[in-house]
């Protein structure tokens, strides 16, 4: 599979989706849903991406919230190309 092709149907019950913010070297963005279910099924599918992308991100969950916090160890703990393209699946998957 791969990652830029991996977006399926499934609906998660979510609210309206707000934009990736930039601050502290960071792309930060947070995701509420219905339930816990729900918030889960979408983190198992981002893993699947994560995974699948070896770019892996500081994220958090708290019964129906995700957030994320997204930048590059590699490059010096700085928000890169690689976390522009991790963003933009992460929210392709959100409004799949």
């Amino acid at each position: 599979m791969e990652w830029h092709k991996y977006f399926g149907r499934k609906q998660y019950n979510k609210t309206p989706e707000t934009m990736w913010k930039e601050e502290d070297n960071k792309l930060k963005k947070s995701y509420s849903f219905k339930d816990f279910r729900a918030a889960f099924a979408f983190m198992n599918k981002v893993a699947d991406v994560v995974n699948e992308m070896n770019h892996h991100p500081y994220w958090t969950n708290m019964y129906n919230r995700v957030s994320f916090e997204l930048n590059t160890h590699d490059a010096g703990d700085v928000v890169t190309e690689k976390d522009h393209q991790l963003a933009a699946a992460i929210d392709r998957i959100y409004n799949a």
